[in-house]
């Protein structure tokens, strides 16, 4: 499907049918445990953190959930998650830290969520306290994209040693329609700002924002949960192996290193 536009890989990030967070987690790690709230206001259904074992290695899983129907979409908030959901993925990070396991994050939502008791309850901050904290973290963080990668929403868990995308998934600052909105004042032009905004894999890759790139089944992860599942835990255990040679102080380093040499600036 190398012939697909931005846009039309924008919509099957989005497919309904598509793997989350989940899905991925009853194929990776049928032995994970839930860890709820933030231990400060609540629980977030948005976000879903919790232990578990990647084949042989123990690890901290972190990750946005969607639903399936419109039930749960409403009990998930469509995987727009609010500052708690934030705050209890870094407090099981925390935990991560403390008993020495890697921590795996999966990425798939529109954005943060922007409703007022979001605002109120911090939601700016506790975005930016989780991309200081997690640049600090001592064990091993590998992030993947296996959707919607939508701006602080999705960064906020997205901090890591390597970051994957999955071959049909999205990385933005502002979704199309959004961005199209702004600057035509209508939603019609959001395939040519699809184009302009380099949201691919093939696009970020080249610009060095992301280390890996996952190949998905034939006709895209939603045709074959299990299969997609299978690809993305080699690749995990793959990487997993190369960071575990890595010390805490070198992760460190090198994690900062790789954020700050983002981006190309002229005058």
């Amino acid at each position: 499907m190398d012939h697909l536009t931005a846009y039309q890989k924008v919509q099957l990030a989005r497919h309904p049918q598509r793997p989350y967070f989940l899905d991925y987690v009853e194929h990776l790690c049928p032995d994970f445990v839930e860890v709820h709230g933030d231990r400060k206001f609540g629980d977030d259904a948005a976000i879903v953190a919790g232990f578990g074992t990647l084949r042989t290695i123990p690890v901290c899983l972190s990750g946005h959930q969607k639903g399936r129907d419109t039930k749960q979409r409403q009990y998930r908030n469509f995987g727009m998650p609010k500052p708690e959901g934030y705050r209890k993925a870094l407090r099981v990070m925390k935990l991560a830290e403390k008993f020495q396991r890697p921590i795996l994050t999966f990425i798939d939502t529109p954005g943060a969520y922007p409703g007022i008791d979001a605002e109120q309850r911090g939601q700016a901050e506790a975005i930016a306290f989780n991309l200081r904290e997690m640049s600090q973290i001592r064990v091993p963080i590998i992030a993947t994209i296996t959707g919607e990668g939508g701006s602080g929403g999705a960064l906020a868990i997205g901090v890591g040693d390597r970051v994957n995308m999955l071959e049909y998934s999205i990385y933005s600052v502002i979704a199309p329609e959004s961005c199209s909105a702004i600057l035509w004042r209508d939603q019609l032009h959001a395939a040519e700002a699809a184009e302009a905004l380099k949201l691919t894999p093939e696009d970020l890759k080249k610009y060095q924002l992301i280390d890996e790139i996952v190949g998905e089944p034939e006709g895209g992860a939603h045709n074959d949960a299990p299969g997609m599942a299978k690809c993305l835990a080699a690749v995990l255990e793959r990487q997993l192996a190369e960071l575990r040679e890595v010390s805490a102080e070198n992760l460190i380093s090198c994690r900062y290193k790789k954020f700050r040499a983002m981006g190309e600036f002229g005058e």
